[in-house]
């Protein structure tokens, strides 16, 4: 009897001791959300590799909403997440109670007016119809693009984080605003024939930035970047994904499979 002890013991100081050394060698679990497109492949190909090298264990799950990864982050079912800038993670925090900060900016796919009717911004007819995006956030971004093409001219004094049609001081064309939920506005291109559309929905449609009329001159408020809770502001874990970000091996995967975004300042 006391044999048999003695082996079950011995089994099971082994069965322990391999379980630590599996998990020691899997390393840390890092799980991070991401919109589906270029943003959930930017933390594929880009972040994921570079937190790999740091020995961390990378987990992407993927969003279609701008809701639910922020919902996801608060209750803790994510360490950060990736698809919003700053200016739409303060409207959140304002609106929702949470405690969200960005830790670091990332390279963000502009804002592009596209078009199935037009050929150049010079082309664009008297009282043509553009789609913009619903949300203030987004659609102050189109009104930039649209003023940065010359084809309106707004109020200096405009808050230019929440533009309005009422800030709009010359519409060069006429045009007639047309709001939808960003989703949308990539098969507004051809129903509509002028779209403002965001860049990681132009991408998830298989657009190319190259096509638009007019890319966004981004403000850095509207760059994404990456965001954890409040919390965790002066953890290993912030530390890190900062350094994964600032990495040569991101910066390489950045250039190589993500051409045409916008970069932060000394990036």
């Amino acid at each position: 009897m006391r044999g048999i002890l003695i082996f079950l013991a011995s089994t099971l100081a082994v069965i322990i001791g391999s379980s630590a050394l599996l998990y020691e060698g899997e390393g840390e679990v890092i799980t991070i959300g991401a919109s589906t497109g270029p943003y959930s492949d930017m933390v594929n190909f880009a972040l994921k590799p570079a937190l790999e090298e740091q020995g961390y264990v990378v987990e992407i799950v993927e969003y279609t909403d701008y809701i639910q990864p922020n919902n996801a982050l608060h209750n803790g079912d994510l360490d950060a997440n990736l698809y919003q800038n700053k200016s739409f993670m303060q409207d959140f925090n304002n609106e929702n109670g949470t405690d969200f900060i960005n830790l670091i900016q990332v390279p963000t796919a502009p804002m592009g007016l596209y078009s199935s009717e037009f050929d150049s911004i010079a082309e664009i007819e008297n009282g043509s119809e553009v789609a913009l995006p619903l949300d203030p956030v987004n659609s102050s971004r189109g009104f930039q693009t649209l003023m940065d093409a010359g084809l309106i001219e707004i109020a200096e004094d405009a808050n230019m984080l929440a533009i309005e049609e009422e800030d709009i001081l010359q519409n060069n064309k006429n045009l007639e605003f047309v709001y939808q939920d960003s989703g949308q506005l990539p098969r507004s291109v051809d129903q509509i024939g002028l779209s403002l559309v965001p860049g990681n929905f132009a991408l998830a449609s298989g657009m190319d930035l190259a096509d638009a009329l007019q890319l966004e001159n981004m403000n850095e408020n509207f760059r994404n970047q990456i965001v954890i809770n409040a919390e965790d502001e002066e953890t290993e874990l912030s530390r890190s994904l900062i350094e994964a970000v600032e990495s040569e091996r991101f910066r390489q995967a950045i250039d190589n499979q993500f051409q045409g975004f916008d970069k932060p300042e000394g990036f």
